[in-house]
């Protein structure tokens, strides 16, 4: 569709104009490190709802929801776009929690350590950084196999180009030019999604000869009643669900919002108006499957498209591609630094704002390496996304518990965590195996911290924790104690 010098050319044109506006808005507006991190109470509900959906709109979209729906049918499909949507309601709660108990916080991980000690602050803190190195890695990976569909580009050139341009204007301005330049991507995201849909309608040629088809060929793909998409869907629901609270680029926009009521506006609607796009673009494996076009079903978007693709829809798909990977990596970055930054600080007490600020910057710039290999080896991070998903439902329960109840403690909190991991990956299935006992395995892993809390308070009840606390231990980055 491409020739490989028009590809790299219109991908280096339209990652400039990103770099330009994120380094344009962070020459107009640079603060301190605490501004460089958390950007605190500056954000409106409008602003909040954008950088939600921006971030969450990734380059995944094109792949992960049509390829699920060519195995769980419509219910997959619906399970994805609610569990998509569910850790921004999740957040309201909690994050209204967080604000009052720490309002000068900056990280999920200051309150760990505050509420519970080392323990249990270093366990979840390796998970939400394996986590967001996944998720990095899975974006920088579909933006170079979107290039390498439209045209012969290696796929370490994309993962080049892509991850150097997000990390020069991140790096620069941190979560304020995050922020800026997701309000700039949704303008490109939305009309070209928008057009994106309208032309598979075209190219399927409506609705008709998909349900046609597939009450031949699949009618259990559109069944919501049947129990193995109903399970596919639940899985992605809860998947995505008790990772989403643990991404430190949602806890970032907690504190960006410029009050609670905002806050929680730009979650609801945020959360909501993810929905129908990945609804949509699943609605494109079910047409797959019906139509039997020639390629594979983890592409089935562009299967569908590439007979009916003009030259321009081609370059199209790179400023939008290019605009969904970097809403998500530019948050997956900045989340990043406000980690190494917040905790380098209980390292090093003597660094001061500046030192501390050039030392994220090159732990971030580390991280970057081993992402660009993995990206450009083209490998599916599938599995390592799923065994994510596992640690972070077992530690879901002990962590947030003790948000609400003064009577959960640190070694109530690991000890359910580890016993929730033991049970959950005793079900999860080894590497190469069926995933049929996935939704299991996830639900053991998050039920069983439950129990065991109920047991230890039941064998060992613990003084209540003073939540005044945790506000007291928060110190600013820029100089004392908030």
């Amino acid at each position: 569709m491409l020739s490989d010098k028009a590809a790299l050319l219109w991908l280096f044109l339209f990652s400039a104009l990103f770099v330009a506006a994120g380094l344009w808005a962070s020459r107009r507006d640079r603060g301190s490190l605490e501004d460089y991190i958390v950007a605190r109470n500056s954000q409106g509900a409008l602003a909040t709802l954008l950088t939600l959906m921006a971030s969450s709109l990734g380059a995944w979209i094109l792949f992960a929801p049509a390829q699920a729906a060519t195995w769980g049918g419509l219910a997959a499909v619906l399970g994805y776009a609610l569990g998509a949507m569910s850790p921004r309601l999740a957040m309201i709660p909690l994050g209204r929690r967080m604000r009052e108990l720490m309002p000068q916080g900056h990280t999920l991980t200051e309150f760990l350590i505050a509420r519970y000690g080392r323990g249990l602050y270093g366990l979840v803190l390796l998970i939400m950084l394996f986590y967001l190195f996944i998720a990095l890695s899975a974006e920088i990976t579909a933006m170079g196999q979107l290039v390498a569909l439209l045209a012969p580009v290696p796929l370490w050139v994309t993962a080049a180009v892509v991850m150097g341009s997000t990390l020069i204007y991140t790096s620069y301005g941190g979560l304020r030019a995050s922020i800026f330049t997701d309000k700039l991507q949704m303008a490109i995201i939305v009309p070209l999604l928008l057009g994106l849909l309208a032309l598979g309608w075209h190219a399927a040629g409506g609705t008709r000869p998909t349900v046609q088809a597939l009450q031949e060929r699949a009618p259990q793909l559109l069944d919501l009643g049947d129990w193995s998409g109903i399970k596919a869907g639940l899985t992605f629901f809860f998947a995505i669900l008790l990772t989403g609270v643990f991404h430190q680029g949602n806890w970032q926009r907690v504190y960006a919002a410029r009050s609670t009521a905002d806050m929680r506006r730009g979650f609801l609607l945020g959360g909501l108006m993810v929905v129908p796009f990945i609804f949509a673009l699943g609605l494109f494996g079910l047409a797959f499957v019906a139509l039997q076009p020639p390629g594979s079903s983890s592409v089935a978007v562009f299967a569908l498209l590439k007979q009916h693709m003009p030259l321009w829809v081609a370059i199209a798909l790179v400023p939008l591609g290019l605009a969904l990977v970097m809403s998500s990596a530019d948050t997956a970055i900045s989340a990043v630094s406000s980690i190494i930054a917040v905790d380098l600080r209980r390292v090093l007490p003597r660094a001061d704002s500046r030192q501390l600020m050039r030392l994220s910057r090159w732990l971030v710039y580390l991280l970057a390496v081993p992402v660009m290999i993995v990206a450009a080896q083209g490998y599916s991070v599938l599995y390592l996304f799923l065994l994510a998903d596992l640690l972070c439902s077992a530690a879901a329960f002990p962590v947030f518990y003790g948000l609400f109840s003064r009577r959960h403690d640190g070694l109530t909190a690991m000890a359910g965590t580890l016993a929730g991991l033991v049970a959950g990956l005793a079900l999860f299935p080894a590497p190469g195996q069926p995933m049929d006992t996935l939704l299991e395995s996830f639900l053991v892993a998050a039920l069983t911290p439950v129990a065991v809390t109920v047991l230890m308070r039941w064998l060992r009840p613990a003084r209540a924790f003073d939540f005044a606390a945790l506000a007291a231990s928060v110190r600013r980055l820029d100089g004392d104690r908030a």
